[in-house]
Formats: structure tokens, sequence, C-alpha cells
């Protein structure tokens, strides 16, 4: 799917891109990406998958549908979202020109609003009336209470209580918006434990209910379709880039939890090769500790929410409890693409610590006046780091995927902790 607000150049370039991306690009009918994706479900959500696959399937090209869809892109969104020069920290690190792709301007806050859009429209074209959710950062509930709010559709989203506690501001904004939101207690209380409650709902709900899933996970169609959705982010960079540098950037670099935002950035590049592909997962306290949620880095392929993807499980199987600052990277999962695009070596998955995204959070707002969100500041960590091995001729484009105001009580209990921390040392 791309979006053709911009023509010229860039949409030669984009529409180049995306023929190459036909000819290299997953998935297949059954939904997998190499040995990846697939659809792994209970028996009374395949009537619902197949329903939504064949809607899906028949909406995707067709003229009045990507129109409606790019209308609210423009409208209501406020896209194209810019791209913008960090002057200031690029010559901090001495090394490459870094680029950030401003989804952080989008209405809501985020790049999550693209693909709820999209899947809000195929709900009305299929006739559900109630819409349930999951979320972490609280994002993309935010967003889907949004657009409930604005289509006139009942809306509930599932959280984890920690991500609730986390996530306050956001947690009032849904409840403002209409939505009703459910604290999900079990578990580690995460996203993983959300998504478990929200595909319970589904289940019992299925005949008037539509679930909007908000990264690209769960079973096929959900990661081609939201990927399909969030690759606007990535076709408007293709024509903005040239714009302003005269050509694509060397390295794309973005965030992974789940992987929508990477996806979206990411999908478009995949076909040119010059190009390198860095996803940032959360690495937490430290890969040593265990206390991370790194599931391509540390993890190994398995089954969970409905595909077949790495995942971090104990030798037994089972889930292991995962570790981030970051509500919206706090998943043990992956999205089954980014699982294909790390076996086949087109993209280079990297960590980054709680502490790193942390200093990379506090430089962003003082040399760019710029307040990025946790997720997005693991992904400016790995962009600065890199820009610093670089040339100035090289330039390094990360997708800073939303804005932090939903993050300030976190830092600020951060700041508090390492502010009492070092006061006792001293003692």
């Amino acid at each position: 799917m791309t979006d053709q607000a911009n023509p010229g150049l860039g949409a030669a370039h984009a529409a180049k891109a995306l023929h190459r991306n036909q000819q290299h690009q997953h998935p297949d009918a059954q939904g997998h990406f190499g040995p990846y994706g697939g659809t792994f479900v209970s028996e009374t959500l395949v009537h619902a998958l197949e329903q939504l696959q064949q809607a899906y399937e028949r909406l995707r090209d067709e003229p009045d549908f990507l129109n409606e869809f790019r209308t609210e892109l423009r409208h209501f969104v406020g896209r194209p979202s810019p791209i913008y020069h960090a002057r200031r920290w690029s010559d901090q690190m001495g090394g490459a020109r870094i680029y950030f792709k401003r989804e952080d301007l989008n209405h809501t806050g985020a790049h999550k609003i693209n693909n709820v859009i999209g899947q809000a429209l195929l709900a009305r074209h299929m006739g559900k009336t109630r819409i349930i959710a999951e979320t972490g950062a609280g994002q993309h509930g935010v967003a889907t209470a949004t657009i409930c709010a604005r289509f006139g559709l009942k809306c509930v989203v599932y959280m984890g209580s920690d991500d609730v506690r986390r996530q306050v501001q956001n947690v009032y904004r849904m409840q403002l918006l209409g939505a009703q939101v459910v604290p999900v207690e079990s578990g580690s209380r995460t996203l993983k434990d959300a998504l478990n409650e929200a595909m319970r709902d589904w289940v019992t709900n299925v005949e008037d209910t539509f679930y909007i899933i908000g990264t690209v996970a769960g079973p096929h169609p959900y990661p081609m379709m939201v990927r399909d959705f969030q690759s606007v982010i990535g076709q408007e960079c293709l024509t903005q880039m040239p714009e302003l540098t005269g050509r694509q950037p060397d390295h794309v670099v973005a965030c992974v939890g789940g992987g929508s935002n990477a996806m979206g950035i990411f999908y478009p590049y995949i076909g040119d090769e010059s190009v390198s592909l860095v996803g940032v997962e959360a690495g937490g306290e430290g890969l040593d500790t265990g206390r991370h949620a790194a599931s391509l880095t540390a993890g190994s392929p398995g089954v969970l929410h409905g595909n077949r993807t790495y995942l971090l499980q104990d030798p037994k199987g089972q889930v292991i409890d995962t570790h981030s600052v970051s509500a919206g990277l706090d998943y043990p999962a992956v999205g089954p693409e980014h699982a294909w695009l790390k076996d086949t070596g087109r993209a280079r998955y990297v960590t980054v610590t709680d502490d790193e995204a942390l200093q990379a959070f506090h430089d962003c707002c003082r040399l760019e006046g710029i307040i990025p969100a946790l997720e997005s500041s693991h992904a400016l960590a790995h962009a600065a780091k890199l820009a610093s091995t670089l040339s100035p001729q090289h330039i390094v484009l990360a997708n800073l995927s939303g804005r932090g105001d939903k993050d300030m009580h976190t830092v600020s209990e951060r700041l508090a902790l390492a502010q009492q921390t070092q006061a006792d040392t001293k003692e």
C-alpha cells in the first residue's frame, strides 16, 4: 500500500522500491515469512480470521478504500510527517548526519494511528460495531480510542496493570475519549498479558467485535496488514530524503518491540540493499542479567499469540518475563517478518540498555528541543552511537516513532531514584 500525496522524483523511487519488494517479499498465501508467521489459533477464531483476510484482500487495492485511508491520514492525522535534521546532535557526535522521521508529530503523538485508521475502516466495511485492542505504552490504545470516537464505535482496551501504573496519562486520555480500559492482573501484568486477554475477548464476542492488533505480530493476516498500513512511513521517506539530501540514507534505524514502526519504515527500503536496516531491541538492565526484552538477540523460535517467531522462552518452552524501561518494548516476542529479516541478514538487530535509552532521551531534549518516547529513545541511542563511527558523508535516518509526554512519570521516577542512590553512596 503506497501513499501518493507527494509526486515527483520521490514517487518514482517509491514505485521502483515497491516493485523490488513485490519480487522479494513475503508472506505467502498462508501468511509465512520463510518459516515464521502462519496461523496458530483456536478453532473458534479460524472463521473470523478467514473473514478478515477475505475483506482485506478485497479492499487493500480498492481505489475508494485507499482514497478514504489516505484522506484520513492527510486531514485527520496530519501526514506527511516531516523529516528533521538533528544538526546539534550530529555535530556533537562528530560523524554522520542524523535525521529523524517525525512520527511524534502525528495526531495522538505516535505512529500507531496509521495502522489503527486502516483497521478501523476495515471494521466498518465488515459491519463490526465493537472494537477491542491491547496496549503497552498506551499509544496504540489512545489511537484506537481516538478513531473509535471519530467513527462512533464502542471501544475496549486491555492493558497490563503495571503498564496502567506507568502510563497513567494515556489511561486517562483513553477514558476521556470514551474507551473502557481493562487492567490485566495476570502473568507479568504487561503487554503480553494484555494481548492474551484481548484474544480471549475476541473468542467470546467474535460476531460483532473487531480486534485491532497494534503491531506486526499475531496470526495471519495481521503481520502483513499492519505492515502495509504502517509502510506509509517509509514511502514518505523515499520521497523526502532525496528532497532534503539528494539521496537515500545509508542506514535506517528503528526501535523494535513487536516491530510495527520498524517494519513501517523498513519495508519500502527492503529491495534497496544499499540501505542498511537496523532494529534496536530493549536491552533492559543488560543481556547477562536476564532482565531485558531482546527476543531477536537472545531468544529462539517458538509460537506465541498466533504466529511462529523469535521469543524469549525457557528450555521447556515457557515464556520468560521481560523488562524494559519503555512499556511499549516490554514484549517477549517480535513480528515474524522481523524474524525472517534477521535470518536472511537483510536487517541487523542490536540492543540498547535502559540507561543508554534514558541518556539519549535527555540528549534529544537538551540538544534538539524534542522530547522523544522512551521506545524511540532506544533507536536514537543507537543512531547516535552508529553516527559517531561514520564520516560526515554518511546519513543515518532514525524513526522517532512517538513523543515522550506519556513517559514523564517514568523518567521523573528514574531520576529521583538515581539521585537518592547517589545521596546514599555519599553517606
